[in-house]
């Protein structure tokens, strides 16, 4: 089976390290290009450097990471205390085996996307601020791409707000840009995330596992599960490894940057009331199913 090639953008965090280990345990589904680093759960130096470790304790330190934007397009950086100080929730993880890539994040989306059109599937694992500075240098840019595959949003009800998801918070500008940039959309909110809860049952299922990377999630995971109860970002990684476990609809989907109350809100309007739609939005997933694969890869790792 040909493997798919993706590109990773996130902000390691809790759950974006266990999507990122997720994606580093399928070398025959996923050829990882490469790995962008975005300022959202932490601040840009905590999250390349988590990134690092994450990448050091699967042993896969040949993947290059990429430092892309430290802070939101237009408006300050909202970061959050659930995965600790550290964004990783104080977990024990070995120091970086590799160091950054020399090309800036988002000059390697650019750069990657444009030479192989139709091709690259960009997992969005944080806010959207990378592929949106990519659109500011080429309108087209995500055109290129296979399909853009992105946690954040909801069709329901926030997680900072009442109204906005914390990706689109964080960068409700970038996001509006990427839902308006004409590429595939497939887009994973907490509408969905929230059917993945992290229970203490799910946690004992990964600490089963064994493996160093199974015990370092264990740790991560307890810390992050006080304050959050879903496992978010891995969906991203699943879907693409097993989309059977997922369903969902054609939608419209536009974000709110002007109304300060609503900002960042994902309006999600199905295709008889919007006439035309611009994302898959998925709005099921087998919790059974998900977790499975994520303890089976797990174990594949060191």
């Amino acid at each position: 089976m040909a493997r798919t090639p993706i590109i990773i953008d996130c902000d390691p965090g809790v759950d974006d390290a266990l999507a990122l280990l997720l994606a580093l345990a399928s070398p025959d589904e996923l050829d990882i290009l490469g790995i962008t680093a975005v300022a959202g759960n932490v601040t840009l130096a905590k999250t390349q450097y988590n990134a690092q470790r994450i990448l050091t304790l699967a042993a896969r330190a040949d993947v290059p990471l990429h430092a892309g934007s430290a802070s939101p397009m237009l408006i300050d950086l909202h970061t959050t205390e659930v995965h600790g100080g550290d964004g990783v929730g104080g977990a024990a993880l070995p120091e970086p085996a590799a160091p950054l890539a020399s090309v800036n994040g988002v000059a390697f989306l650019n750069d990657s996307l444009s030479a192989r059109p139709g091709e690259i599937t960009l997992c969005c694992l944080g806010p959207l601020t990378n592929p949106a500075l990519a659109i500011t240098n080429r309108k087209n840019v995500l055109g290129d791409a296979r399909q853009v595959v992105m946690m954040g949003g909801s069709s329901e009800r926030g997680n900072v707000t009442e109204h906005a998801e914390f990706n689109f918070f964080v960068d409700p500008h970038a996001a509006r840009l990427v839902f308006l940039s004409g590429a595939e959309l497939v887009m994973i909110g907490l509408n969905l995330t929230r059917q993945v809860p992290i229970t203490d049952a799910r946690i004992a299922q990964i600490a089963a596992v064994g493996t160093k990377s199974a015990l370092a999630a264990q740790q991560m995971l307890e810390v992050y599960g006080r304050g959050d109860t879903a496992m978010h970002d891995p969906c991203v990684i699943a879907y693409l490894l097993q989309p059977e476990l997922f369903s969902g609809h054609r939608a419209w989907v536009d974000i709110e940057v002007n109304n300060a109350e609503h900002i960042g809100q994902s309006i999600v309007k199905d295709i008889s009331e919007a006439g035309a739609a611009n994302a898959l939005v998925l709005d099921k997933v087998d919790a059974d199913g998900f977790f499975e694969l994520l303890c089976e890869r797990l174990g594949r790792l060191p």
